[in-house]
Order: structure tokens, then sequence, then C-alpha cells
């Protein structure tokens, strides 16, 4: 069941009590609720007679029952019900979905009961919608509310005056759903990102809500600007929702991020008949707290709400709105290349592009734990394109310090303009154009508040017509936007009222060798990539079995450019995956198996990641600085092959954990093309004197270069140190490891794989999503490395209620170098009635470092946290999996280590 935004007056308890009950108020102090569940049908089974369909005693046995109010489509529904099984998306099990299902209407059927006590005269009664795609004809006891061209728009959210509609007893609330065509429809679209939905989207995903007030009523919720002085100015509308005119009293308290009381502020409104006034009020918090993202500091919350009475009587109130201070800004500089600035501080944007699953279901501990994600892996921004999803992201946001880049999508309806020539939209009509400002008002209304809202992007490849823009500009201005608005996130074009949106969208989508990332074209390091990365983002094997066959397995290596179903469509520029791998045979030589095709590649994912993000730090000063980069993508809306840096199991991989090292708030990193050391201080802390270690090893063992210098760490500053010498002097493969350090303390440890010939790159036939390569380097002899013996031993170091930690150390006992060592997280779990033994990937899963090489006689420790919750048990083996491309898979147990641990560790099945 959705969060229920209640004042102080709204009886949670009862409420969830009444909707169980199928009654949504029952008592005088219920206010607000949002519709708690769905019955759904297809106008196909049902017809069409809204007479029939709405009657009270209307048998709907027959009708699919969806207990997840909105969260979700019609495909969501099916699979809620059991029509399709859990293997949906096993290999081309989605084709076989009957599209045409959806080339009809469906219902989504809901029963409102009120109780007559509970219905005073003078109350009034709303219906508000925040989402369905892409347009309804609404109904309340038969009666229609709005039709198709009303309710129009993924994002479209109205409010309904049902006063004279409802009545005591069972109402019923009748949603017809018409089917979404992406060209013509503001709908929520894919692109090429995965196949298409079944369903197209089609459903009511976000909450339905009714609401109950006296005659006089707040429209939504407070808006609140802030300033880093502790003002803050809030401000809200008033309804008169009767025939006559009325005065009103408005009081908004502050508290602070306790929940203590600070500040009361008063008002007085006089509204005529039927009409609306805004409201302001100013408050100072003395000794506030500011907000900051999360690698510059804390997220502290307040918290306003506001109670409009008539005399002694309360009429309404707001839900409590959060809110931080904080100021967001942004400018171009003399390149026409954006910066944002936060809290005044020169803010350089490291984040990926998120996206909704494909059946747009929320699941708000999976959120939650891939923002973990990010914060994990050093990013600092996450970019929804067209993909707003649902408020409960934006608080999850909040609380955490993640940014949020908020916009519309590319490609369809959305970018439907006469200067298009890429996307498939049809052109907007009148009509259009009030549906754009419909959905612009919503989602501005709906984002306002949240601190950690970075900027709203009106267009994405392409920018909107002056009409567009204009309605885009004055809908956010209207709800006090107080953070940039941005013309598109390509350099294509952009209207006059907001100028240049300083953002470059010239790829690459596909795979790039790393020293593409240090030149100075195209997507490389400088100015502010809106979406860009090397098309990389493998699962391992434990989740390839998962919507894997074992042809289809099988094809990954034996079939190098086969088009692949979990890629992107059959139309699209990347439904195989031969770019990258004719690079992966080139590069590392044939695979010899599945197992060792998938740790090449994970070794090729390290290593595209890791020079992105390190080329993005390692320039945020330069001469033209690179002030910011959305990789392409963080997260995938189904099981797929490619664009994500951890895989829809929530499994992270080698694109994870080059990020995470790339990302680094402290770091050391090696520009391939220059050939030199760059120091990164992404934090606002000086850390004065440090060590930088710089080690060039050969495969053998034979150290070629040895130097360490001393320097020292400026705040959110990078710096360019020294070159690396006697790369040219490498025979065939190397290994340059850079050490960080302050005060012994180890910042930053990073591994790179050298050849004295790096990859030539074909700027002059380039596309938009790739730049071929014309000579690869060469580093087929890694695929020969003797095996280093290598050990392992893992311990418990902590266990509390929600989560688990364990220090592994490995111990390399060669004189040569153990290369690229990959640790997993298993489970060992017992198959029921067999003697068979499953491995289950423990996820999700926070690992200090992975993938790793050590150098001869290197002992490294590393640390693993993971939830308690996993179900992990007595009929469970922890283990950890061990193996490298020159170290020979081996699993060790999760030992007790002694010191007080050793019965909690037992209840979580650690022997």
């Amino acid at each position: 069941m959705r969060r229920l935004f209640l004042s102080k007056l709204f009886s949670l308890a009862s409420l969830l009590t009444s909707a169980a009950n199928g009654s949504l108020f029952r008592n005088a102090s219920d206010h607000t609720a949002v519709i708690p569940s769905w019955k759904v049908a297809s106008s196909a089974e049902v017809g069409n007679d809204i007479t029939k369909l709405s009657a009270p005693d209307l048998d709907l046995s027959g009708w699919y029952w969806l207990s997840i109010a909105s969260r979700g489509t019609l495909m969501a529904a099916l699979l809620e019900n059991g029509v399709y099984g859990s293997n949906l998306f096993y290999s081309t099990e989605l084709d076989y979905v009957d599209h045409t299902q959806f080339q009809v209407p469906w219902f989504y059927r809901a029963d409102i009961e009120f109780l007559s006590g509970n219905m005073t005269v003078g109350d009034h009664f709303q219906l508000k919608t925040h989402g369905i795609s892409s347009r309804a004809d609404i109904y309340l006891n038969g009666a229609l509310i709005a039709n198709k061209n009303v309710q129009a728009g993924a994002y479209t959210g109205l409010t309904y005056d049902i006063t004279t509609k409802v009545k005591p007893g069972k109402n019923v609330l009748l949603i017809r759903v018409h089917p979404t065509d992406y060209n013509h429809d503001f709908a929520l679209g894919f692109v090429d990102w995965n196949p298409y939905p079944p369903d197209n989207g089609t459903g009511v995903w976000r909450d339905v809500v009714v609401r109950k007030t006296g005659k006089l009523s707040f429209s939504g919720t407070p808006r609140l600007t802030t300033q880093l002085d502790g003002k803050v100015q809030m401000k809200a509308e008033v309804n008169n929702l009767a025939n006559q005119s009325s005065s009103a009293h408005v009081s908004c308290r502050i508290f602070d991020p306790q929940d203590k009381e600070l500040t009361v502020g008063n008002t007085s409104v006089t509204l005529a008949a039927k009409s609306t006034k805004q409201i302001s009020l100013k408050f100072r918090i003395a000794n506030h707290l500011t907000w900051w993202p999360a690698q510059w500091g804390d997220q502290p919350l307040y918290t306003i709400a506001c109670d409009l009475s008539l005399g002694s009587h309360l009429s309404d109130s707001t839900p409590k709105v959060r809110f931080g201070i904080r100021t967001v800004t942004s400018a171009l500089n003399r390149h026409n290349d954006t910066t944002f600035f936060v809290n005044g501080k020169p803010f350089q944007v490291i984040g990926a592009g998120y996206t909704s699953d494909i059946f747009l279901r929320f699941d708000e501990s999976k959120l939650r734990a891939q923002f973990q994600y990010v914060l994990d892996m050093g990013l600092n921004t996450v970019r929804l394109e067209g993909k707003q999803e649902h408020p409960r992201l934006y608080e999850l946001a909040d609380e955490m310090g993640v940014m949020i880049m908020a916009g519309w999508e590319c490609c369809d309806k959305w970018e439907g303009w006469s200067y298009n020539d890429e996307g498939s939209g049809e052109k907007w009509s009148d009509a259009d154009y009030a549906i754009a400002n419909a959905s612009m008002r919503h989602e501005a209304e709906l984002m306002q508040h949240h601190p950690s809202l970075l900027a709203f992007l009106v267009g994405s490849d392409f920018w909107p017509d002056e009409r567009a823009a204009r309605i885009y500009v004055d809908a956010l201005r209207a709800f006090d936007w107080d953070v940039p608005i941005i013309a598109s996130a390509s350099q294509r074009g952009y209207p006059s009222i907001l100028g240049n949106g300083g953002m470059k969208m010239d790829g690459p989508y596909d795979w790039v060798p790393p020293n593409y990332w240090y030149t100075d074209q195209l997507g490389a390091a400088f100015g502010f990539g809106s979406e860009l990365g090397a098309g990389v983002g493998t699962p391992e094997l434990n989740s390839l079995k998962r919507f894997l066959d074992d042809y289809d397995r099988a094809d990954l290596w034996k079939n190098p450019n086969k088009g692949l179903y979990h890629m992107s469509t059959n139309v699209s520029s990347f439904y195989t995956r031969e770019i990258y791998n004719d690079a992966l045979w080139a590069r590392y030589g044939a695979p010899t198996s599945l197992e060792n095709y998938l740790l090449k590649a994970q070794l090729m994912d390290y290593e595209a990641t890791r020079a992105e993000f390190e080329a993005y730090a390692a320039k945020w000063t330069a001469e033209r600085p690179a002030t910011g980069l959305i990789y392409w993508m963080l997260n995938n809306a189904w099981p797929s092959l490619h664009w994500n840096l951890f895989d829809y199991y929530m499994h992270p991989a080698g694109s994870y954990f080059g990020t995470k090292v790339g990302s680094r708030l402290q770091h050391v990193a090696y520009d391939y093309l220059a050939r030199s050391v760059y120091l990164i201080n992404r934090s606002l802390s000086s850390f004065g004197p440090c060590t930088v270690a710089v080690e060039l090893l050969d495969i053998n063992g034979t150290t070629i270069m040895n130097t360490t210098t001393t320097t020292q760490i400026s705040p959110n500053n990078s710096t360019q140190l020294f070159e690396v010498e006697n790369i040219d002097k490498i025979r065939d493969v190397a290994l340059l490891k850079l050490v960080l350090k302050s005060e012994e303390k180890v910042l930053s440890r990073n591994v790179y794989h050298l050849t004295p010939k790096p990859d030539t790159l074909d700027f002059d036939n380039s596309t938009w999503y790739h730049t071929p390569v014309t000579n690869y380097a060469d580093f087929r002899a890694l695929d020969k490395l003797p095996h280093a013996d290598l050990s392992a031993k893992a311990f418990i170091t902590k266990v509390n209620p929600k989560e688990i930690s364990a220090k592994i150390t490995l111990q390399n006992r060669d004189n040569i170098p153990a290369v690229f060592v990959r640790l997993n997280l298993v489970i060992t779990m017992h198959i029921p009635y067999t003697s068979e033994e499953e491995l289950v990937d423990v996820t999700p899963v926070k690992w200090s470092d992975n993938y790793v090489t050590l150098w001869p006689e290197e002992v490294l420790e590393l640390e693993v946290d993971f939830p308690s919750s996993n179900g992990i048990g007595s009929d469970w083996a922890t283990m950890v999996e061990v193996e490298g491309l020159n170290v020979r898979k081996q699993r060790i147990g999760v030992s007790i280590r002694a010191g007080g641990k050793e019965e909690q560790a037992k209840q979580h099945g650690f022997r």
C-alpha cells in the first residue's frame, strides 16, 4: 500500500482498517486516502457498458486484483495474478505475450464506501490523479468525471470535484484506460533500451487519491524556497469551493530534523466564491543546518505543515512536507559548458541514467538499494530521462543525498518537432500543448520542495519549440521552481527563452578504448556529457542463468556477432555485441569457454568505466573543464546484457567496480594519452601532505619503474602531477600500480594493465554512437599467465539486525602477480528432496574493492557488507568465490572470528 500523506488530524490506523474493509472514510478525521487496490479487466471480456460495470453488486470474481495501489501497468496486474509466470524474462519468453489483448481499453475499478455519519453538510470531495498512461475516461457511480481528452498524458495529474457525485454507502470508481501509442501519446517509453513492453506502459501507474475538505481547501502541497542564511519562503494556493465568499485563517508550523517545533507563521485569506488565491509566509530559521549532497555533508530535513481554519473548524490541512536548506544554480562558462553550483560550491556532476521497471512496478526497497549503490560507487547524481517515478524516489534522494536531474524523454511524441530528423513522434497539435502544460505543472508541484533536485531538462535529444518552451518555463516558475531549467541534453539547438543548455550528446554508446576519454573530441572528458558510455555492463554467470538458456549463453562466445534478444530491439544499432566482441577477441584473444569469455568481459567493462569516470574527474579543473557526465546507464528496466553499472538482479560486476575506483573522492588516476598521473580530490576537505607511489611491473614480476612523491591534496580539485616513465620499455603487457596515502592511510589503490602501443582511434569515421579502432592494444599475453598461488580467508567482523560485515584477506604467495581477482559472495542452498546444491548470489552487497590485482607476496584486505535479511539461516552456507585471470577458482567459507560475535554469527548461518 502506498505511503499515505496525512496531516496531524488524519488517523492512519483507522484509514488502513477501513481500506481493508472497502471503506475509505469511516471517521470524521479521515481527510485523504489513496485507492488501496484495484480490480482490473479487459473491455474485450467485460464489455463497455458503463452503467453495468458501475453497478455496486457487479460480480467481480472474473476480474484481476491489483494489490499494490497504482504501482504498475496492465502487465504488472497480469503478472501479479499469475497469468504469466516468473520466467517471463527468460530467453525470448516475453516475445510470446499476446500484444493484441492490449489494443482495446481496460478497466480499473475500486469500491469506495462513505459511511453516512462521516458525511456532513458543507463537506467537499475531490478526486486527484497523479499518473495514468496515457489516456483515460473516469466515472464515479456511472457518471462521467473526465474523458480521455481531459485525462491525457502519463504525467497529467488533475483534481476533479466529485462532491455532487458521491453518496453514502458504496461508490464505484471506474477508470477506462485506452491503449498507449508512443508516437501519439505522452507516455513513458524505452526507445531502444529494451523490447517494448507488450502493453506499451498502459495503466494507472501512480496513485489515485480521494480527499475530503471543508468549503475551503489547499490546492496541492506547499512550495518552499530557501536561502543559505536560513530564510525560508512558503507559498500555497487556497481554493474556495463554495458559492459564497469566505475568510479563513492559515497557520503553518516548521519542525526541525528531530521533529521539534521551531516556528509558527500565520496569515488570513478572503476568497470570493469559486476563486483561488495564493498565500505566502516567510520564516527565518536561526542556527539552521544546511543540506548537502552526500559527498559533501549531511542531509538535515525540516518539515512544514499548514492548517486552514474557518473559525474553530478545520477546513483542510496540507500533508507534512520535508525540505532542506540549500541553493542550486548553474552557469555557462566561456566554452558554453554548463557548471552547476550547490550551496555556492562548483559541483561536478558524476552520475548515471536511471530507468523505471519495464512494467513501471515500483519497489521502494530495491530503489533504496540502488541509491546505496549509487553512493557506494562514488556517484552524486541520477538522471531521470522521462522516468520521473513516484514521490518516494525524491524523498529517498533527499534522505540519502543523491542529486536528481529530471526531464522529459527523447525520440517519441515528447519530441515531435518539425526539426527532429531522428524521432518518430507525431507533430504536436494545440491539444498536445495543453497536455504538456498539465504534465509540467503536475511534475513541478510534485518535485519543487525537494532539496535533491538539481535541474529539469525540458528537452532531451532535441529542444522544445518556442511555444512549448514558454509553457514549460511558465509552469515551472508558477510553482516557484528554484533550480536550473535546461533547454535540452544536447547542443543541437535551444529556444530563445532558455538559451544554450550547455550539454553535449556526442556519444559514445558502444565500446571505445580507455584512451578515448583523454582526447579532445566528441564525448571525451571536457564539457558536460549528458549521456555517454562504452556500452558495457555484462552480467556475471549466476545472473545470466536466470534469464538466458544454454543456447543463449553459448551465443555470447560462440556467435559473437549474433543479434541478441536481451540487448536492444532488433532495429537498433545495439542489437548485437559485435563492436564490443571485436575488441575483446583482438585485445585478449578468443575465449575458450563461457567462463573465460565472462572474465575477459569483466576486465573490459572494468577498464571502460574506470577510464571514463577517471578522465572526467581528472579534467575537472582543466583549461576546458569536464563539468559533468551522466553514464549511460545506471540500471536496466529488465535483464539486459549491456548499459548498466549493476545488473537487473542487483549484482555488481566489472562496470560497477571500475566506476567505484574511478569515482573515489580522493584518487590517483592514469592518463592513457599523456601517460601522466592525476591527483584528484572531489571532497571539500583538504588532506594536506600525502604520498603518491607509482610502480610499473611486468607480468613476470620484474619491476620496470618505481617512484614515490610527496604532494598536497587541495579541495574540489584535480592536478596533473608527472609523467610515468618507461612505458616504452614494456615488452608485451605490464601492470601499473598507483597508491595514494595520507598519514599512512591508503586513500586509493589502483592497478592498470598497459601495453607499449595503445589502441588507435579513427575519429574521422565516428558515428553518433561509436568511434572505430584501427589497431587494438594487444593484451593476449595475459591469456598465457602462469597460475599464481593465492590464499584467501574470510571472517565475520560485525553482525547486527540489519547488516553483516566480513573481512577477506588475500595473500599472493607467488613471485608473479595475481591478476584481476574477482570475489563473489554466495549462499550454497540445498535443493529440497535432492542431494544437489544451488549457488545463489548475495545481493545487494557492498565491497570495499573487487576485481583486484595483487603484487608478488602482497597481502590485501577487503571488506564486504550485506543485509542480515538475506534469508541466511541454518540451512544455508555462506561462502566467498575467488578466481582471477591467473588464479584458479576456489570457494572459502565465511568463518567466525573470536571476539564475542560467535552466537550472533551462528544465528545467521555462519559456522
